[in-house]
């Protein structure tokens, strides 16, 4: 039997406690981390702190993005062969914001699934109806 397994012995501060008790009574505080390696986002206040440390690295939360930010794409994306290059652009560009970049990427993928299913049922419907011409050409 393993003497250092939490879960089976009872720690002193918590004696005869349930398995899921300990571990929940052995949380990390704020800025300390748990055993599965999640850390605390919030304060002892319950403001969301910007920075999250992870593994020894400060990760600079991102800003997110303003409704003035979106009607100023929704605006550009109304402009013909502009939004074309400007989702590439924000799709692809280093300097936007990481939801930005993300949703644009996922709206390239959309459209080449919509233009892959298009071109797959033109020539289906186009082999349908090239079938049907001899047919209507006998009848004259």
């Amino acid at each position: 039997m393993d003497n250092n397994n939490q879960f089976n012995s009872p720690n002193q501060q918590n004696e005869g406690a349930r398995p899921y008790q300990n571990y929940m009574n052995n949380s990390p505080q704020d800025g300390q981390y748990s055993q599965g390696g999640q850390y605390s986002q919030y304060d002892e206040n319950g403001i969301l702190n910007q920075n999250v440390q992870q593994g020894g690295y400060q990760i600079p939360m991102e800003e997110p993005m303003s409704v003035g930010d979106w009607l100023i794409i929704l605006l550009i994306m109304m402009i013909p062969c502009v939004n074309i290059v400007m989702v590439f652009v924000w799709a692809f560009s280093n300097s936007e914001k990481k939801s930005k970049s993300n949703y644009f990427k996922a709206m390239l993928i959309w459209s080449l699934i919509w233009i892959v299913l298009s071109i797959v049922l033109s020539v289906v419907i186009g082999a349908s109806v090239m079938s049907l011409v001899p047919q209507m050409t006998s009848y004259y």
